[in-house]
């Protein structure tokens, strides 16, 4: 596992200090490389960095989220959970998603998510909200299926909707029951916990492995995750396995009021339940349990990075329902991040995929927190000048609180004579093509645009990305090599690579590190790829300020590309319905809509655009039914609730389907009017739309 982190287009630049534009950019480059990330953890069990580093990536995407909450995206990890299964076992759907959590890194974040639900339910600020907190076990998730009370089925999380069937492996685990016990067992329980691995186990297995002349295991939840997805149970029962028990997923009935009774519950089921759970009547009682445990994490056994806290409340755990991966009613609070001193030995600049000059410390490799350090980003010549940072300097890293490790600052008593200041370039190593600073901005860029091979190769990268076309075979590196060979210059020659490949000399299958299987895979995976769903299509242009969210909203919205082609000519006229149209989807801001405008009237996007619907059909978008009256509605919300909070009404109308607009338009289907209303509801009643107050909305939607 290595401890190097590849970097965003603008890992240079402080969340803080991020203008939108930066924004969208990173939160496009996150949401990919996470997402490998998630791929190589969950469906592969061979991750390439360690947890800090990835927690790193996910706490950096949540706070530009937070500071540009427009530019959330549907791709985003926020609203997606681990990987794909892999090939080997047989598929499960799980009747319930398997969510991944939201993480909290200190006291006051911890303190906003209770803070939240309060906003969310719309409780007194007094009001207590009880917390169940748990150690959050470093393994992997699993999922438990009881019917009548004999275990049938067993699965892994998978991407959180899919899991792969290790039936046959769990049922070797001394802490899975082959049957409920305490008598009366429901007709169905779906118990969910964690598998896990002893460190004393983990010692013992990385002897046998070490006596047999086998590379060692990395850590103990790559052993536990590789040994529960073995092809023969034998080997997975010689692993020792344990399960902890944490929740409940589909059930016939639920006798529990609370969770910590469920965890009781499941307990007196046979099922082994983490001994330092604790129900707490405050935050601050979860705080010190948090506190309690990190003292002792490294006695305890078996690796834990964090406390879980559950609103205990089961009632109040299904109105705070989800938002997008994750559970609105839990929250994960991570362990502290380590330090360590080191030396710079070099500073190098990268360029994005979007032109941003990065600076980067490579670094002497230095263990911190077990994972080899080997670069941590400087983020932008003003925190160089600021830091004074200088190659050959001793300074401090830390892994935690952005997309690679940081530099926090400089051991200045160290420091050699003769060290001299750095010196930010002015042309882009890349291409040298000139590097400028636009007012405002804290990051240079590269102006060689279509000319500069970082830039065209990233490009062309983030098309081929998982959650845009997820063309498999198709990684940087393949992408690197056609670009360097003049093969591909734009998405739609990957779509001719096959016809061309035959003139090719050498073809493909000849390339070193080919041969006629890969090369007939890739194009075959191509081929794959030449009907799209259409906000995925809109997502691989790379757009700025366009991500999954965005493209999400603009498919449902216009439905084919055709239409939304059209719609964006009409609206480059800015007093015009289009542009109004446009600004009226809830999540399009002015600066997305001036982005997508501009992005379909420049010509030679025109012109790469045309070419590719030549070789690829943008499927038009067709929302999942959802059996309600709403589905495909919008819905307008003015005034005030109360009965249920603005958020709350919003999710809800969402979960069955419909559009939640911000203004009142032809469009309009439902205005939801409560005490205080005004324009919109005279808008409104002008345009002879559907007006409810707040009960009127209750009975309809069977709140």
């Amino acid at each position: 596992m290595s401890g190097a982190v590849a970097r965003g287009p603008h890992a240079d630049v402080a969340v803080e200090r991020l203008g939108e534009a930066e924004a969208a950019a990173e939160l496009a480059w996150l949401a990919a490389e996470i997402a490998r990330h998630d791929r190589l953890y969950h469906g592969e069990d061979d991750p390439e960095i360690a947890d800090a580093e990835y927690d790193a990536l996910r706490r950096r995407n949540e706070a530009i989220e937070r500071r540009f909450p427009g530019l959330a995206r549907e791709d985003g990890p926020a609203r997606r959970v681990g990987a794909a299964p892999a090939a080997g076992f047989a598929r499960v759907a799980h009747a319930r998603p398997m969510l991944s959590l939201d993480n909290a890194f200190d006291a006051g974040e911890v303190r906003e998510f209770v803070a939240r639900v309060r906003r969310f339910l719309g409780l007194d600020g007094a009001a207590p909200v009880a917390l169940v907190a748990e150690p959050k076990i470093d393994g992997l998730s699993a999922s438990l299926r009881y019917e009548e009370g004999r275990f049938a089925l067993g699965a892994t999380r998978g991407d959180g909707a899919v899991g792969e069937d290790i039936t046959a492996n769990l049922r070797t685990l001394d802490d899975v029951p082959a049957a409920l016990e305490g008598g009366d067992p429901p007709a169905l329980l779906e118990v969910r916990g964690e598998v896990y691995m002893l460190r004393e186990d983990f010692a013992r297995l990385n002897e046998a492995q070490a006596a047999a002349g086998k590379p060692p295991y990395a850590n103990p939840r790559n052993s536990a995750a590789g040994s529960l997805r073995q092809l023969d149970p034998a080997i997975t029962a010689a692993r020792r396995l344990r399960f902890f028990a944490y929740g409940v997923g589909e059930a016939s009935a639920i006798r529990a009021p609370s969770h910590w009774e469920l965890l009781r519950e499941l307990a007196a089921r046979g099922f082994a339940v983490n001994p330092l759970a604790r129900r707490c009547e405050t935050v601050e009682a979860a705080l010190a349990l948090h506190e309690e445990v990190e003292a002792a994490r490294d006695r305890l056994g078996y690796d834990v990075d964090g406390i879980v806290y559950k609103i205990d409340r089961l009632d109040w755990q299904a109105r705070l329902a989800t938002a997008g991966r994750a559970p609105r009613w839990a929250v994960a609070h991570k362990f502290a991040a380590e330090k360590a001193q080191t030396t710079i030995e070099s500073i190098a600049i990268r360029v994005g995929r979007t032109g941003s000059l990065t600076p980067v410390a490579h670094l002497e490799p230095v263990a911190v927190g077990g994972a080899m350090v080997a670069r941590a980003t400087l983020h932008n010549e003003d925190e160089i000048a600021r830091k004074d940072i200088r190659e050959g300097d001793t300074v401090i890293v830390q892994r935690a609180g952005d997309v690679i490790p940081q530099v926090l600052g400089v051991v200045a008593a160290r420091r050699r004579r003769g060290a001299r200041p750095f010196v930010f370039p002015e042309t882009c190593p890349e291409c040298g093509s000139r590097a400028v600073r636009e007012e405002g901005e804290a990051v240079r860029r590269c102006t060689g645009g279509l000319v500069c091979p970082a830039q065209a190769v990233e490009r062309l990268r983030h098309f081929v990305s998982r959650d845009a076309f997820d063309i498999e075979g198709l990684g940087e590196k393949q992408i690197q090599a056609f670009w360097e060979r003049g093969l591909v210059a734009e998405p739609a020659d990957l779509f001719t690579l096959a016809a061309r490949n035959g003139a090719l000399d050498p073809p493909l299958e000849a390339w070193e590190g080919w041969g006629a299987t890969s090369a007939a895979n890739l194009f075959a995976a191509i081929e794959r790829r030449r009907r799209i769903a259409l906000d995925r299509f809109v997502y691989a242009l790379g757009i700025r300020h366009v991500g999954q969210i965005n493209a999400r909203l603009l498919a449902r919205s216009y439905g084919s590309l055709e239409a939304l082609s059209g719609a964006l000519a009409a609206a480059l006229d800015p007093d015009g319905d289009a542009r109004r149209e446009l600004l009226d989807i809830d999540g399009i801001g002015p600066k997305v809509a001036d982005s997508v405008v501009a992005f379909f009237a420049e010509p030679r996007n025109r012109e790469a655009l045309a070419h590719l619907r030549e070789q690829v059909a943008a499927e038009d978008f067709v929302a999942a039914p959802t059996d309600s009256q709403f589905d495909g509605r919008t819905v307008v919300f003015t005034g005030t609730l109360e009965k249920m909070t603005r958020a709350e009404a919003k999710a809800r109308a969402e979960a069955l389907g419909a559009k939640v607009a911000g203004s009142v338009s032809a469009r309009t289907d439902y205005l939801v009017a409560g005490p205080g209303a005004g324009s919109k509801l005279a808008k409104a009643r002008e345009l002879g739309v559907a007006v409810l107050d707040e009960d009127g909305w209750l009975a309809l939607t069977g709140a």
